[in-house]
């Protein structure tokens, strides 16, 4: 089983780019994409449905703003649209597909936190978020599903998931208060950090999102924060992680990770 987590920064743009060709011949089963920026109806056909893949859309309120997606070569049996927490709703945050094996449920989750980097406002609602969207993580954790979580989290974990930790300790994405709650995900929780499970040491080859700012991508100035975050029993059954950065389809790079396992 393969997955593949997305941000697109605008699924528009990124079909420009040649995402959607990409996708197809990456022949994953589920793909997660964030930021999709539209509305339904702001979408084609290749977006809605490419190739043989089903498309599902958790869009925000707000015009050209947040959304997630979720693509997957199989129907899933239930899809949950959103948290139940109407302001986090409005804003498409959460998609969640569940697949309804007898032996072994799964739900494949795709999320998209809040940035806090604009302002302190925003930043405000980010904190907001990670508290509400806990007890979330604890239900998911406690369902008796194996559970992925595909998305951008907006926030780096260590030192080793950023080029400049030591200048962006104070900023939105890597403060300890943000770094603190991933740690309560990972050992409160028991969830796991699946890339880090396959590739506990890597740096730079690990990074997902590069600023537009500066020569940040050319000079690999960057920052690792998306993920896929796994219940344990599904996460020891991932065998290979890749970051694919031979094309640019947005300023995050697309998270490749393949499961033994079987839809």
């Amino acid at each position: 089983m393969r997955i593949i987590s997305a941000n697109l920064n605008g699924i528009r743009s990124a079909a420009s780019k040649g995402f959607f060709r990409w996708m197809e011949v990456q022949r994953a089963d589920v793909v997660c994409v964030q930021e999709l920026k539209a509305h339904i109806t702001d979408l084609t056909r290749e977006m809605l449905q490419p190739g043989d893949y089903y498309g599902y859309f958790h869009c925000a309120e707000k015009k050209g703003y947040s959304g997630v997606g979720l693509y997957s070569l199989k129907q899933p049996d239930v899809l949950v649209e959103g948290l139940g927490i109407p302001d986090i709703d409005r804003e498409g945050r959460y998609l969640e597909a569940r697949f309804e094996r007898p032996d072994r449920p799964l739900s494949i989750v795709s999320l998209y936190l809040p940035s806090g980097s604009s302002s302190d406002e925003r930043q405000a609602i980010k904190f907001d978020f990670m508290e509400r969207f806990f007890p979330q993580l604890e239900k998911l954790a406690r369902s008796g599903r194996e559970v992925i979580l595909c998305g951008d989290w907006n926030i780096a974990h260590t030192e080793k998931d950023l080029k400049n930790w030591k200048s962006n300790q104070k900023n939105s994405g890597f403060l300890p208060e943000e770094r603190a709650w991933l740690s309560r995900v990972f050992d409160e929780l028991g969830f796991v950090d699946v890339h880090r499970r396959l590739a506990p040491d890597a740096t730079g080859e690990a990074y997902t999102w590069w600023s537009n700012r500066g020569q940040a991508w050319a000079k690999n100035v960057g920052w690792r924060i998306d993920y896929q975050i796994a219940t344990p029993g599904i996460a020891a059954r991932a065998r290979s992680v890749s970051v694919y950065k031979d094309q640019r389809f947005s300023d995050h790079a697309p998270l490749i990770i393949d499961y033994d396992y079987t839809l």
